[in-house]
C-alpha cells in the first residue's frame, strides 16, 4: 500500500488525511481512520442549568435489534445523572463503548438534536464534505468494523473500549456519490425491515388481544361477547357452558431424557433430541437440532409423536410453560427432561387448541401460581403440570378456536420469512458494498 494525502475532489475539499491506497481497492476509493472524517464534539455539564430540562439517551436506550434509539428520559439539570455529559446533534452516530460486541449503534434523530447522551457512546459526527452520516452509520454497524472494535475491548465485568479504540480504526471510503447511492440502498433495505417488525409485533399483539377474547367469551364475533354467560375460575372468566377438567383426564404428560447419563455404546443408539433453546413461546425453533445417546429399548418411550404440545418446565419466569405443538418436523425425535410432551387424548381435546390454551394469560395466569420460585427462576413439575384446570369447549369450539389463532400465526409466520430474508439481505449488501466485491451499476462505468 502506498501513503498518500486525501485531496480535494469527489471526498471533498479536505487535505491533510492520511490514507493508504490498495491496489485491489475500487477506483476513487480509500483507506481512511474514522477519526479523520469525523469532527470534535464537545461536552455539557446540565447541572449548571438545574431546573432546564433536557432529554438523555443511555446505553439501554439504543435497541441492538433495530439498530436504533428507542426512547430517552427527560431530567432537569440538577438531576442529571453522572454520565449525562455528551452533547449530540441531528445526525451523530452513537456507538456504544460499553460490551461492543452487542452492537448498539443508532443514528441520532431530528428530535434529540442538541441534546444528550451516556459517556459510555463515542459520538460520530461526520465531516459532511468527506462522508456522508447515514453512509458512517452503516459502515460502524458493519460486523467486521464492530468485531475489530471489539478486540481492543478491556475488563471482565464491565469490557469496555475507549473512543480511540474507535477513531483509530481504518474504513473505506469511497467518493461522496457512491457513498450516497450505498446509504441510500442499505437504508431503503433497513426501513422494509423495520416496517416488517413492526407488522410483526402487531400481530403478536392482535394474537395476544384474540387469546383473551377467544379464551374468555369462546368463537363468538367481538361484538356479541357481551351475550355469553360467564363463569369465573380461579386463573380468569370463561364461558358458562364449558366444563373445566384437569390435564390429567384428558391429555398424558411424557417427561424427557436427562442428559450425561451413562449409555453401554453396544447398546446406544444417536437420536436427535430437542432442548428447552428449541421450544419457543408459540413457536419452535428447529435451527440447530443436536443428538444424544439412548439404549435402543428407550426410544419407543421418549419419541415424540405429532400432535404432543411441548412444554418447558422452567428457568427464567418468560421460559415458565412456553412452548407449541410438535408436527413431526424432525424424524425420530425425543426430548430433554426439562421438556414436557402433553398428549391429548383427541376424543376429549384438540392439541391445537390444549397449545394454544398454554399460551394464553389463562395458562400463563396459572403456571406463575403454581410454580416454585426463586428470585429470577420459576419452575413446575410433573404433577402441578398434570393439575392444570383446562376449560373444555366442545370439539367443534376448540377446533373453531384454533382455526382462528392459526390464520394469525400464518401471517406471523409469513413476516417472519420475510424479515429473516431482508435481515440476510441487508447483511450481505452490508458486507458487499462496504467493501467493494458489490458495486453499484451506476458507479462501475468510470463516470462515477
Amino acid at each position: 500500500m502506498n501513503n498518500h494525502v486525501l485531496q480535494t475532489g469527489d471526498h471533498g475539499p479536505q487535505s491533510g488525511f492520511v490514507s493508504n491506497h490498495s491496489a485491489d481497492l475500487p477506483d476513487g476509493w480509500i483507506e481512511v481512520k474514522v477519526g479523520d472524517v469525523v469532527e470534535k464534539t464537545g461536552q455539557r455539564d446540565p447541572s449548571r442549568n438545574p431546573t432546564k430540562r433536557f432529554k438523555y439517551v443511555d446505553v439501554s436506550s439504543v435497541s441492538n435489534e433495530s439498530l436504533s434509539i428507542t426512547g430517552y428520559i427527560e431530567y432537569e439539570g440538577k438531576n442529571a445523572p453522572s454520565r449525562a455529559r455528551k452533547a449530540i446533534k441531528d445526525g451523530d452516530v452513537l456507538f456504544a463503548t460499553v460490551r461492543p460486541s452487542l452492537k448498539r449503534v443508532a443514528t441520532v434523530p431530528r428530535e434529540l438534536d442538541d441534546e444528550i447522551c451516556s459517556t459510555a457512546f463515542c459520538v460520530l459526527r461526520a465531516k459532511a464534505d468527506v462522508v456522508d452520516p447515514e453512509f458512517l452509520f452503516f459502515v460502524t454497524v458493519n460486523d467486521s468494523f464492530v468485531d475489530r472494535v471489539t478486540e481492543h475491548q478491556r475488563g471482565s465485568s464491565y469490557p469496555a473500549v475507549t473512543d480511540n479504540n474507535i477513531k483509530e480504526e481504518f474504513i473505506l471510503l469511497p467518493p461522496l456519490a457512491e457513498q450516497r447511492a450505498i446509504a441510500h440502498v442499505l437504508r431503503t433495505v433497513q426501513r422494509a425491515k423495520e416496517s416488517t417488525e413492526k407488522v410483526i409485533a402487531s400481530t403478536r399483539q392482535l394474537k395476544q388481544s384474540l387469546m383473551r377474547h377467544l379464551f374468555t367469551h369462546g368463537p363468538v364475533p367481538i361484538d356479541q361477547a357481551d351475550q355469553v354467560e360467564l363463569k369465573e375460575t380461579e386463573f380468569g372468566d370463561v364461558p358458562a357452558d364449558w366444563r373445566i377438567a384437569v390435564l390429567s383426564d384428558c391429555a398424558e404428560v411424557q417427561t424427557g431424557i436427562a442428559k450425561g447419563r451413562k449409555v453401554d455404546a453396544a447398546d446406544a443408539i444417536m437420536v436427535p433430541y430437542l432442548r428447552v433453546a428449541n421450544v419457543q413461546d408459540g413457536f419452535l425453533d428447529l435451527t440447530e437440532i443436536k443428538e444424544i445417546p439412548i439404549r435402543k429399548g428407550e426410544l419407543e418411550r421418549f419419541a415424540l409423536q405429532v400432535g404432543d404440545v411441548l412444554l418447558t418446565e422452567g428457568g427464567d419466569f418468560d421460559k415458565l410453560g412456553r412452548g407449541f405443538i410438535w408436527n413431526g418436523e424432525v424424524p425420530t425425535c425425543v426430548h430433554q427432561n426439562h421438556i414436557f410432551a402433553v398428549r391429548a387424548n383427541r376424543q376429549i381435546i384438540s392439541s391445537d387448541y390444549l397449545a394454544y390454551l398454554t399460551q394464553s394469560q389463562y395458562g400463563k395466569s396459572y403456571f406463575l401460581t403454581v410454580a416454585h420460585r426463586t428470585t429470577h427462576l420459576a419452575c413446575i413439575n410433573t404433577t402441578k403440570l398434570k393439575a392444570l384446570p383446562v376449560p373444555v369447549p366442545p370439539l367443534q369450539g376448540q377446533e373453531e378456536i384454533a382455526r382462528l389463532l392459526k390464520t394469525i400465526d400464518r401471517k406471523y409466520e409469513t413476516e417472519m420469512h420475510r424479515r429473516n430474508a431482508l435481515e440476510g439481505l441487508l447483511h450481505t449488501l452490508l458486507h458487499g458494498l462496504m467493501t467493494g466485491r458489490i458495486r453499484l451499476q451506476r458507479f462501475t462505468s468510470g463516470k462515477a
